[in-house]
């Protein structure tokens, strides 16, 4: 019984991320930018105070190295500017970012009402329920298994 929750869970998790990831990169690819940039536009538009590089990997669950790859294409690209305040350089949404951000949104909305298609309203807050409660238990099994090493 482990053994087939082990492998629905692993799988069905799986085919959700590579789908995602083949609708992000189909819907910016138009644009030269790869599916990281969607979540970095995304987070920055819910941000518009900006960011820093540091703050885009805590929400995207990205390297850090990613992330600064990918703002340097996004900045060459006229999608982003960088403002120093303080010790900290922020990442801001440029006027061509902001309509960027504004077709992502609308795309992101799109994906999101495609992917409740036939879920009621109770089947999906138990679902993101259950999955927020199930993410944060892993992460503390994670954790005591880190400090077990130690």
């Amino acid at each position: 019984m482990a053994d087939d929750l082990y492998v629905n869970f692993t799988v069905l998790i799986a085919k959700l991320n590579k789908i995602i990831h083949k609708i992000k990169s189909f819907e910016i690819s138009k644009y030269g930018l790869h599916p990281i940039h969607v979540s970095c536009i995304y987070y920055l538009s819910k941000n518009p105070q900006g960011l820093t590089a540091k703050e885009l990997c805590g929400l995207s669950l990205e390297d850090k190295a990613a992330i600064s790859r990918a703002l340097k294409v996004a900045q060459e690209k006229g999608y982003v500017k960088y403002t120093v305040k303080g010790r900290n350089e922020i990442v801001q949404l440029t006027e061509n970012g902001e309509k960027l951000a504004t077709h992502i949104n609308e795309r992101v909305n799109s994906a999101v009402k495609a992917g409740n298609l036939n879920v009621e309203e109770t089947e999906r807050k138990f679902f993101y329920d259950s999955l927020f409660k199930i993410s944060n238990n892993l992460i503390d099994y994670y954790k005591n298994l880190i400090k077990s090493e130690i």
